[in-house]
């Protein structure tokens, strides 16, 4: 299974960026997928995350309004749509995701290696 992100890149405050995390590899079901972000010095912070069905989502408290996570399970893909980015969103990007490689198999969890955000003022 891999887990890749792909769409980060310099952008100047106020403009927009979507990130893309495609899930390749042997899986039976794809469940919750999430991003999460780390800036330099700093912890790894919640950004948003998905449910299976698309029906149930969650933001950190910093890109509420901003940002929009959705997911396309025909291509195993999550993106989220960043929209007014500011230079606190200059980040590496990571994207999470529970997986099910089989029916009978349990979850695990994989990170993709990220994707970096730059956001010039």
């Amino acid at each position: 299974v891999q887990v890749a992100e792909s769409g980060g890149g310099l952008v100047q405050a106020g403009e927009s960026l979507r990130l893309s995390c495609a899930v390749s590899g042997i899986t039976y079901r794809t469940f919750v997928m999430s991003w999460f972000r780390q800036a330099p010095g700093k912890d790894r912070e919640f950004v948003a995350c998905i449910s299976w069905s698309g029906g149930v989502t969650e933001y950190g408290d910093s890109v509420l309004g901003r940002f929009t996570i959705s997911r396309d399970n025909a291509k195993n893909t999550t993106y989220v749509q960043m929209n007014s980015l500011k230079p606190e969103d200059t980040a590496v990007y990571y994207c999470n995701a529970d997986i099910k490689t089989a029916r009978w198999a349990s979850f695990n969890n994989y990170w993709g290696q990220g994707t970096q955000v730059t956001v010039s003022s």
